[in-house]
């Protein structure tokens, strides 16, 4: 089996085996599917997949645990599906609408009702007690079901999916944590989900397509052998065309959905693997990013769900089956970081624009190669401009390709790598080991300058004259080694210090964390890597100590201030290793009547997501 391999499913045609698989997007305009979520899905077609599943529609209005939930029970959707048919079917793929009830993981807030699920068993996120569903509830379901399985017919879907994992009144019922109940519903966890397909392969007819996603592995919940089981009556009833897999619930395990760059590649395939036997075709998923990843994913299962790589790369699918190099997604997970904070999806990496010759060609100097600087360079020689990108350093990423370097943190540098590839194809010229003068600007004779010159360590207040004292970017960079008994200090709340944290531990040092914050770490949670760290850091033996802040440091002594309480505390250690904000570089001045812009760090140290959107958006206001 291959990669570029068909696939026939009740007589349609996949045309390889890559899937776009549901997610959510935040895309709704009053809960209905918008024209940017046909033009997302069409780009992920026209890039090559066979089959897109779209994010979740609500099968209940009352149902909207998010504000940008798709209410799939109002008629409205028929047209807005008939539109998001013929974009996709354009490109040669297949698209179906996932179908979904949250039940108990949810929020009332947007509703204003009581939550429904099996039991009355508070989801850890959301914290509400839903109210016990009667059968006249459940028989609802399942009508709210099959009716919106009869929009995706009249708008021309291809089938739909059901979801019975991470967040769904389908999986809850099927998880005996969440499903006390002693009835039939209780005694027979399948119950439900039987009579859904049952009602969805109704109102579907015979011809359209009907897959079922199912969590396969539970912290305390559904197990694998509870999955299988499942899936062997799926397959039984004959209704059901393919099994999809996930690991872990969105709210109480959502870094198992979501792993970010610390979790495994390939780390749910097995899953897949274990559901096969029922006899039916698998999707398999779990950080499958790169076309050789994806061919060798097809030894555990029969179609590769790919999400967050066709983020990272639209062109994914066609890329790959080329066999030439996608810009990979890192696991940066600034996507979920975005979602969770009701943003539209999107990819920090973004997507070059279609090379265009604008109204006039420029000279386009990029002082700095860090992300900004390539970016930018990218971007505007892709537009047509004429670009000189100017680097120090003999090596292009600047702070990120450094970031790159420490523990669990390898994958950024993919995006370097992705973005230097842009700057070769478009034609960008690139010259390494420069530092850019005064003078060198007036010689190149630019019209528009981008500053990108990237940000420099900045000695804290609190260090004194201390020698031992440090940034974090001396000790990834090989410039200071410490040693013995290391205190790290957290002003940044990000993986700087973390990481930087886990190298010391690695070498045999003892390790503190400490920050002023109320929480360690606070600023990992959005990307889902917060928890994964302490369970890292205890096993490191990496202390982690909050409401802290230094007041000075002198012969090996610091001195903390608890902040809450006023109390003051003395640590003896051998390093102190410092994560605090950096300084922005100024960068050579440009000539007199020059366009000049600022972007990354150079402007204001922010981030990657920051850097990479400022470069953009400066390029495209040309």
């Amino acid at each position: 089996m291959a990669l570029t391999d068909p696939l026939v499913l009740r007589g349609r045609v996949l045309r390889n085996r890559l899937v776009f698989c549901a997610h959510l997007t935040n895309q709704a305009v009053d809960r209905l599917p918008s024209p940017a979520h046909t033009a997302y899905y069409a780009a992920r077609a026209a890039g090559g997949a066979a089959l897109v599943i779209t994010e979740e529609q609500a099968v209940d209005p009352a149902d909207q645990p998010y504000e940008k939930v798709v209410d799939g029970t109002d008629p409205a959707v028929v047209d807005r599906y008939r539109e998001l048919a013929a974009a996709v079917h354009a490109h040669g793929a297949l698209v179906v609408a996932q179908l979904n009830h949250n039940g108990g993981q949810g929020s009332s807030l947007h509703s204003r009702t009581p939550l429904v699920a099996p039991s009355p068993v508070a989801d850890p996120l959301f914290g509400e007690v839903p109210r016990e569903a009667t059968p006249a509830d459940l028989a609802a379901v399942v009508a709210g079901f099959a009716r919106v399985a009869g929009h995706a017919r009249d708008g021309g879907l291809d089938g739909v999916e059901l979801q019975a994992s991470q967040s769904s009144l389908l999986r809850a019922l099927l998880d005996p944590s969440t499903n006390r109940r002693t009835d039939g519903y209780g005694t027979d966890r399948a119950r439900l989900l039987l009579e859904v397909v049952a009602a969805v392969r109704g109102a579907l007819g015979p011809d359209l397509l009907l897959g079922v996603r199912l969590a396969t592995a539970e912290p305390g919940g559904t197990t694998t052998e509870d999955a299988v089981a499942t899936a062997h009556r799926l397959a039984a009833t004959g209704a059901v065309d393919w099994l999809s897999t996930t690991t872990g619930v969105a709210t109480a395990s959502l870094h198992l959905v979501e792993p970010s760059m610390a979790g495994p590649h390939g780390y749910a395939l097995p899953l897949a693997a274990r559901l096969r036997t029922a006899g039916l075709p698998v999707i398999g998923v779990g950080r499958v990013t790169t076309p050789a990843e994806a061919e060798a994913a097809l030894a555990h299962c029969d179609l590769v769900g790919v999400v967050r790589g066709q983020l990272a790369d639209p062109d994914f699918a066609a890329t790959a089956l080329r066999g030439d190099p996608v810009r990979a997604c890192t696991g940066c997970n600034e996507c979920a970081a975005g979602i969770g904070a009701g943003l539209p999806m999107r990819c920090v990496q973004g997507v070059l624009p279609v090379p265009a010759v604008p109204a006039r060609a420029r000279h386009v100097v990029v002082v700095g190669g860090g992300p900004a600087g390539l970016r930018a360079a990218a971007h505007a020689a892709a537009r047509g401009h004429r670009v000189t990108l100017l680097e120090a350093a003999e090596r292009l990423g600047g702070a990120l390709a450094l970031a790159a370097t420490a523990p669990g943190r390898g994958e950024l540098a993919g995006f370097v790598e992705a973005d230097v590839r842009a700057c070769a194809e478009h034609g960008v010229d690139v010259r390494t080991g420069v530092r850019a003068r005064d003078e060198d600007l007036v010689e190149l004779r630019p019209d528009v300058v981008v500053l990108a010159c990237g940000a420099v360590p900045a000695r804290p207040a609190w260090a004194g004259d201390a020698e031992r004292v440090v940034d974090v970017a001396d000790v990834l960079a090989g410039v200071a080694a410490p040693s013995g008994r290391v205190l790290v200090v957290d002003e940044l709340g990000g993986p700087h210090a973390t990481s930087t944290a886990e190298l010391l531990a690695a070498r045999g040092c003892a390790v503190e964390v400490v920050t002023g914050a109320l929480v360690a770490a606070q600023r990992l949670g959005p990307t889902l890597d917060r928890g994964p760290w302490h369970r890292r850091a205890a096993a490191a033996g990496i202390v982690q100590t909050v409401e802290r802040v230094p007041l000075s440091v002198q012969d090996g002594v610091v001195t903390l201030l608890h902040h809450l309480t006023g109390d003051v505390e003395e640590r003896v250690v051998d390093w102190v290793v410092a994560a605090t904000p950096p300084d922005p570089v100024p960068g050579p001045a440009v000539p007199a009547g020059v366009a000049v812009h600022r972007v990354g760090d150079c402007l204001a140290p922010a981030g990657l997501a920051v850097a990479v959107a400022t470069a953009e958006r400066v390029v495209g206001s040309w």
